[in-house]
């Protein structure tokens, strides 16, 4: 038989090939009705067949992907662990300072009031606050409300003169002195926590200068 009577697949009009077998004929039942039980076909779409042989992944390849999601979930943790040490951080540096701006309104407060107190002071001092007076009820009252803040005195006489909360006003030699000491207090300095709001004016005995 001629070439030309072939077709591309090498096969006759006949469907025969170069040995004379004919082709079987390829049927594709596509009834919807299923023949047997005579209930509807319903088709499977190719994405939820289950796996033929060859489909799935090798060994080699589900290791990969196993270490590939370890990594990434210890990636995700260590993510997680810094965020919340972030956060820690951040919480404990907006409370520092949320104490740091309320102590020094306070602060400022209580320096405006000063002079009222160094007043108080002086009538104390001179006999005017006397038991059960109003003027004298007034000062225990306003003196407990600033300590109730954490409000102290500085300067106390005989106490090691300390530059970072005393002021000297006044230099005393005295020969019997080992170092400089308050011998006076001018004026009370006052402390607000280790805030200083007033340093002491004090009178400050040291050895004389050889």
């Amino acid at each position: 038989m001629a070439d030309k009577d072939r077709d591309d697949t090498g096969r006759d009009k006949a469907g025969r090939d170069d040995t004379g077998r004919e082709e079987e004929p390829k049927v594709q039942d596509k009834r919807k009705i299923d023949p047997e039980t005579g209930e509807p076909r319903v088709e499977t779409p190719a994405a939820d067949r289950a796996p033929e042989d060859g489909d799935g992944l090798s060994d080699e390849d589900l290791a990969l992907l196993a270490d590939a999601e370890k990594d990434l979930v210890a990636e995700y943790r260590e993510i997680a662990a810094r965020a919340q040490a972030d956060l820690k951080n951040f919480r404990t540096r907006v409370e520092r300072d949320r104490a740091a701006n309320r102590e020094a309104v306070i602060a400022e407060v209580i320096r405006s009031l000063l002079p009222v107190i160094d007043d108080l002071d002086r009538a104390d001092a001179h006999g005017d606050l006397v038991e059960g007076a109003p003027l004298t009820l007034v000062s225990q009252k306003l003196r407990a409300g600033f300590e109730k803040y954490g409000l102290r005195r500085v300067g106390e006489v005989g106490e090691t003169f300390d530059p970072n909360i005393h002021e000297a006003v006044v230099h005393l030699p005295d020969p019997d002195a080992e170092g400089e000491t308050v011998k006076d207090v001018i004026e009370v300095g006052y402390a607000l926590g280790d805030r200083l709001i007033r340093a002491a004016k004090v009178a400050v005995s040291a050895p004389p200068a050889s």
